[in-house]
C-alpha cells in the first residue's frame, strides 16, 4: 500500500503534464504555420515594378490570427484575418475595405502557397466566384494573384497581381 501512491501519483501527473504541454499554443502547429511566408513588412508592387502600396502581415492571438494590414498607394486601404480551422482542415480569410468590399474566403495552404476560393458571387455578367494564391517566391518574395472565375472554372478577369518585396 505504501508504493500504490507514489505509482499512482505518477500515472496522475503524466497525463496533466502532456495536455498542459498541448495547450501551451494551440495555434503552433504545422497546419497553422503554412501561410507564415507572407509574414512580414512588404512593399508591393505590380508586374512592372512600380509600388502600388504597402501591407503589414503580423501573427496575432498567440499564432491564431494572421492579421494583414493594406495601404495602397492610391489611397485605398484594408485589413483581413487569416485564420486555420482545424474543425474542417480550412484556412479561412476575412478581407474588409475602406470601400466596404467584403470577401470571404476558404481554401488550403500547399508548400510555399495558399490557395483561398469565395463561394459564388452575382456579378452583373453571371454569376463567378473569386480565387486568390499566394505563392512564395525563390528570391523570398511573394506574388498575390487574384482572379475571377465563371462557375465553370473559366478564367474571366485577373483582378490584382501584386509581387511582395521585404521593406529593408
Amino acid at each position: 500500500m505504501k508504493y500504490l501512491l507514489p505509482v499512482l501519483s505518477i500515472f496522475l501527473f503524466i497525463p496533466i503534464t502532456l495536455i498542459s504541454q498541448n495547450n501551451d499554443c494551440a495555434c503552433c502547429t504545422p497546419a497553422h504555420e503554412q501561410f507564415d511566408f507572407w509574414v512580414g513588412n512588404w512593399e508591393v508592387f505590380n508586374e512592372k515594378g512600380k509600388k502600388i502600396g504597402e501591407n503589414l502581415i503580423e501573427k496575432l492571438e498567440d499564432n491564431c490570427i494572421l492579421s494583414e494590414n493594406w495601404e495602397g498607394e492610391k489611397g485605398g486601404s484594408g485589413k483581413s484575418f487569416n485564420y486555420y480551422d482545424p474543425a474542417d482542415s480550412t484556412w479561412n480569410q476575412l478581407w474588409i475595405s475602406n470601400s466596404g468590399n467584403i470577401l470571404k474566403l476558404k481554401g488550403e495552404g500547399k508548400p510555399d502557397k495558399m490557395i483561398l476560393k469565395s463561394e459564388p458571387v452575382k456579378g452583373e455578367k453571371g454569376n463567378y466566384y473569386n480565387k486568390i494564391t499566394w505563392t512564395k517566391n525563390p528570391d523570398g518574395s511573394v506574388t498575390q494573384l487574384w482572379e475571377l472565375y465563371d462557375l465553370q472554372g473559366n478564367l474571366l478577369n485577373e483582378a490584382f497581381k501584386g509581387i511582395y518585396r521585404k521593406k529593408d
